[in-house]
C-alpha cells in the first residue's frame, strides 16, 4: 500500500508516531464495527484529506491482518459522506468529486445541513460510527476524545478522531510525505477553509509584490500553525460567558484599579514544599518584586502535585485577583501537572503547541522525541507566549495566569526581569507606584502594644501596619509601616510614638 509504504520509508519520526497511532485507532474502530456501520465524513478539506488516506491504509492493514485477498488499492468500502453547500468553494467540489472518482469513494451527497443530514442518513443505514477529521485546535475539538459519543441533542454515534491529536505542522508532514493530491485552493494562501462567506487567503502567507496582484505562498510555508485559522474572516458575535470571554490581556477582564490597587497571589505547586523536604524560595521574593511596581499580593497558597488540586486554587484565584502567579510542577516528569491543572480551571483541554516544541528542541535536542512531548502541551485556546531574547523558552501566560518556570532566585530574577520590560512594552504586567516601608522596633510586649496598633490602624486606612517578632519570643518587635504615600506612613510613625513618650522606638533599615 503506498500510503503505509511512504511513512515507513520517511525519516520523520514524529510523523511515523502519529501514523502509528492514527492507524491504531481506525483498526480498533474497524473490529469494533462492521464495515457497514461506519462511515466517513469527507469535506475536500487537508484534514479529511489526510484522513480519507489514513482510512486507505488503515482499512488495508486490517484486512492484511486478517488475511483476507480483497485488499487492492481502490478497494475503498467505507461509506463516504459529503455534506454539499451552496457556499461551498468550487475547487472544493470539484476536488472533493475528482477525489471519489479516483479512489472508487461511496458518496452519499447530502444537501441539508449537518444535523439533519445525520438524522437522515442514520435512520436510512444502520452507521453507528462517523471517521472524523477533527484536531486538538479546532473549534469543535474540546472536550473531545479519539472515541467521543455524540452530543446530547444530536442523533446518536460515535464520533472517531484518529487525528485529533495532529497538529497543523503534522497534516502538511504526512500530505507532503506521501505525495497526496490537496485541494488547489492550499497554494493559493488558504490554511483553514470554510466558506466562500468567512474565508480568505492568510495574511501570514502574504508575499509582498511590486505589483497589482497580490500572491501568497502555500499553505505548508505557514511557520506558526495557531495561526492557521488567521484566514476566517472575523464577525462579531455576543460574548460568550465563562473564561472563554476573556481573550486579551488582565485589563479585559478584571478591574484593575479594584481596591485602588493591582492584586495578585501566587500558587506554588510541590509535594515536596509541603513534607518539607525543600523550602519554597520563590514565594519571599515574588512577593517583594511584586510589592516593588505597586502589586498587592492577596494570598500565597501552596497545593500538591495534583490536577485537581491545582485546577481547584487556580479557578478561585484567576476570578478575584488581576494576576495569578503559579510556579513548580512544570517539567516532563508524572508529578508535573501545573500546565493540566490550569487547562482544567479554565475549562479547556491540552493541546500540542508547535511553537513552544520548536523552542523546547532547540533547548534539549534528541531528547525530544516522539509524539507526546508533554512540556509542549498547552491549554487549548488561552495560551499566549510571553516572547523575549534573554529567555531560551518563552513564558506561558493562559488569560490573568501567568506560569513561571523558575525553580530558584537566580532564574526568577531573570523571568521577572523579562517580565517587566514586556509590561512596559505590551503592557502585560502594569507597574504602578511601589509600596514604601518603614520599620521599628521597641521592647514592649504584645498585649502593651496590641490596642494602640488598633487604633492606628483605624485612624491610617490608606497604611498597612504589621508587627512579628523575628526571632524568639521574647525578642523585640518589629512593627512595619507599608503604604504608597511616604507621608502619610510618616504620620502614622510620629503618631506612635506619641503614644509612648517615654518609650524609644528605633528604627530598623
Amino acid at each position: 500500500m503506498e500510503i503505509d509504504k511512504a511513512i515507513r520509508e520517511c525519516d520523520d519520526r514524529r510523523l511515523k508516531t502519529k501514523y502509528n497511532n492514527a492507524i491504531y485507532v481506525i483498526q480498533r474502530a474497524l473490529t469494533l464495527y462492521s464495515i457497514e456501520e461506519v462511515a466517513f465524513s469527507f469535506n475536500g478539506g487537508k484534514d479529511s484529506t489526510v484522513l480519507l488516506h489514513l482510512l486507505r491504509a488503515g482499512y488495508f492493514l486490517h484486512k492484511e491482518a486478517q488475511n483476507c485477498s480483497d485488499r487492492g488499492l481502490n478497494c475503498f468500502p467505507i461509506r463516504t459522506i459529503y455534506f454539499e453547500s451552496n457556499s461551498a468553494f468550487p475547487e472544493i467540489n470539484s476536488f472533493t468529486y475528482d477525489t471519489a472518482s479516483r479512489y472508487g469513494l461511496q458518496l452519499d451527497i447530502i444537501s441539508l445541513d449537518f444535523k439533519c443530514g445525520l438524522e437522515s442518513l442514520l435512520k436510512a443505514n444502520p452507521i453507528k460510527a462517523i471517521f472524523l477529521g477533527v484536531r486538538i485546535g479546532d473549534p469543535t475539538a474540546v472536550g473531545q476524545e479519539q472515541f467521543s459519543p455524540s452530543s446530547p441533542g444530536w442523533p446518536p454515534f460515535m464520533r472517531v478522531n484518529p487525528i485529533l491529536d495532529w497538529s497543523y505542522r503534522d497534516v502538511w508532514a504526512f500530505i507532503l510525505t506521501c505525495k497526496v493530491q490537496y485541494c488547489s485552493l492550499y497554494d493559493q494562501g488558504y490554511t483553514s477553509i470554510g466558506s466562500i462567506y468567512d474565508t480568505i487567503p492568510n495574511s501570514m502567507l502574504c508575499i509582498n509584490d511590486s505589483g497589482c496582484n497580490t500572491k501568497f505562498k502555500p499553505a505548508y510555508l505557514l511557520s506558526d500553525g495557531r495561526l492557521e485559522r488567521a484566514g476566517r474572516v472575523k464577525k462579531s458575535s455576543p460574548s460568550i460567558p465563562g473564561p472563554f470571554s476573556v481573550a486579551g490581556d488582565i485589563s479585559d477582564s478584571v478591574d484593575p484599579h479594584k481596591n485602588g490597587m493591582l492584586v495578585a497571589s501566587l500558587i506554588a505547586v510541590g509535594d515536596e514544599i509541603l513534607s518539607g523536604t525543600v523550602e519554597d524560595q520563590l514565594s519571599t521574593s515574588l512577593c517583594r518584586k511584586l510589592l516593588s511596581i505597586g502589586w498587592s499580593v492577596s494570598q500565597t497558597v501552596i497545593v500538591q502535585n495534583d490536577i485537581d488540586s491545582v485546577a481547584e486554587e487556580v479557578e478561585r484565584h484567576k476570578s478575584t485577583n488581576d494576576m495569578v502567579f503559579i510556579y513548580g510542577g512544570v517539567g516532563p516528569l508524572h508529578s508535573d501537572v501545573t500546565s493540566a491543572g490550569v487547562a482544567k480551571a479554565f475549562g479547556v483541554r491540552l493541546a500540542p503547541d508547535e511553537e513552544f516544541e520548536e523552542y523546547l528542541k532547540h533547548l534539549i535536542g534528541d531528547y525530544c522525541t516522539g509524539d507526546r512531548n508533554e512540556m509542549a502541551l498547552l491549554p487549548e485556546g488561552i495560551t499566549e507566549l510571553l516572547h523575549h531574547e534573554k529567555l531560551l523558552v518563552p513564558m506561558i501566560k493562559c488569560q490573568n495566569v501567568i506560569i513561571l518556570a523558575a525553580t530558584d532566585s537566580a532564574e526568577l530574577d531573570k523571568e521577572w526581569e523579562c517580565l517587566t520590560e514586556l509590561g512596559k512594552s505590551y503592557g502585560l504586567l502594569a507597574i504602578g507606584e511601589p509600596f514604601i516601608s518603614r520599620r521599628l522596633t521597641t521592647n514592649l510586649s504584645d498585649v502593651e502594644i496590641a490596642q494602640p496598633l488598633s487604633k492606628l490602624c483605624l485612624e491610617f486606612p490608606d497604611v498597612s501596619i504589621g508587627a512579628y517578632r523575628k526571632c524568639r519570643r521574647n525578642g523585640s518587635l518589629i512593627i512595619n509601616f507599608k503604604g504608597k504615600k511616604r507621608a502619610r506612613i510618616d504620620l502614622a510613625v510620629e503618631a506612635l510614638c506619641k503614644m509612648f513618650p517615654s518609650i524609644a522606638f528605633t528604627e530598623v533599615n
